[in-house]
């Protein structure tokens, strides 16, 4: 049998996960209180498994997760009989069949991906290089919320070993200032990452940084201040107050990438496999390491199928230096098994084939062979 013939997908299923967050996750432009995920899993030739996680964020890519399971479908029958070897022709496949669902093709990207390092016997950073394969640290998202429960989940967090907060504001400025203020008079060592989620002006930004300086709290990355495309806007905070500026919203692919580099709008990109797919953020990755950008990296509400993804990219590239890959830690529940763990703040590697991960199917899972 050929190896071709071996890594052959010859079944896809489907199905649909909807996973309850411990708080609502609010940010600026829209709000969820469960992860409803959709679970694509690949079987080859040769028994190898493949799973991937397609993550809808609405108000973020557009996606519904009744549009992005259609999609998925259709996806999946054009995949039957192709060769996970080259996943790079499939993922170019996917870009071109399905170019407004980036959600849906990286969660069938991550499942071709699995399978093919599982029928390889390698884990799925060693495919990106193994560069920096070792435990990293993970920031904790506070969603938009009264102050109340803003300082009961930073005392919760922070005893878990908690010391990055990525503080969603946006809604109300003046509110943000104080929410950042109790939270640094109770933990003065916690330093923040505060993203408004395109939610600021110019004005409140300005507002908003100089307001965080006066109560004293250190704001380590200013992530997506202002609207996707107001590039000049952000270059002109990053000279004005020589904050750290992360570009999230703008950076969906390479061509939003080297446009915030030309405009020199931002210090970091926030590469997310969910907004980009997962071969097109690590050419945003390949990108970045050639300019003078840095990286950080971060996700939507998900499970560890995703966050396994985009940790193995940590893992496999090098050189991403904050990781916001907490979301499995916001669900109720958590419905993987192996994968990398948490322990605190910490994201341990793993050294099984592919993600070394499992999900039992559900009950009504659609299979396409």
């Amino acid at each position: 049998m050929t190896h071709h013939d071996r890594t052959t997908v010859t079944r896809i299923q489907l199905w649909t996960l909807d996973i309850p967050t411990t708080d609502p996750f609010v940010v600026a432009t829209g709000k969820l209180s469960a992860a409803q995920n959709i679970i694509a899993k690949v079987t080859l030739q040769d028994g190898s498994v493949g799973f991937g996680e397609i993550a809808p964020f609405t108000d973020l890519t557009g996606e519904t997760v009744e549009d992005s399971f259609a999609t998925a479908q259709t996806l999946a029958t054009s995949l039957l009989g192709t060769s996970v070897s080259h996943y790079r022709q499939s993922a170019q496949q996917l870009q071109d069949q399905a170019p407004r669902f980036p959600a849906t093709r990286c969660g069938i990207e991550t499942a071709l991906l699995d399978a093919f390092c599982r029928s390889a016997n390698m884990p799925l950073w060693a495919l990106w290089g193994g560069a920096d394969v070792r435990e990293r640290e993970t920031d904790i998202t506070i969603p938009i919320c009264d102050r109340e429960r803003t300082l009961a989940l930073a005392r919760e967090w922070y005893e878990q070993g908690f010391r990055l907060f990525k503080m969603k504001v946006g809604h109300d400025v003046d509110e943000d200032i104080r929410r950042i203020e109790i939270i640094h008079k109770q933990f003065p060592d916690v330093t923040f990452l505060v993203d408004p989620n395109q939610g600021f002006t110019r004005d409140t930004a300005a507002t908003f940084i100089e307001g965080v300086g006066k109560v004293g709290g250190i704001i380590e990355l200013l992530e997506q201040p202002l609207p996707k495309d107001d590039l000049e806007g952000s270059a002109w905070l990053r000279q004005t107050y020589h904050i750290p500026i992360a570009a999230d919203e703008s950076v969906r692919s390479v061509t939003d990438a080297q446009r915030v580099i030309e405009h020199q709008a931002a210090d970091f990109i926030n590469l997310k496999i969910t907004k980009s797919g997962v071969m097109e953020t690590l050419n945003i990755a390949t990108l970045a390491k050639s300019s003078s950008i840095k990286l950080m990296i971060g996700g939507m509400v998900e499970t560890r199928v995703a966050m396994g993804c985009s940790f193995a990219l940590v893992l496999g590239v090098g050189g991403i230096e904050y990781l916001d890959l907490d979301t499995p830690l916001l669900l109720n529940q958590d419905p993987v098994e192996g994968g990398f763990a948490y322990c605190g703040s910490r994201l341990q590697p793993w050294m099984g084939a592919g993600l070394d991960v499992h999900l039992p199917p559900h009950a009504n899972s659609v299979v396409i062979e």
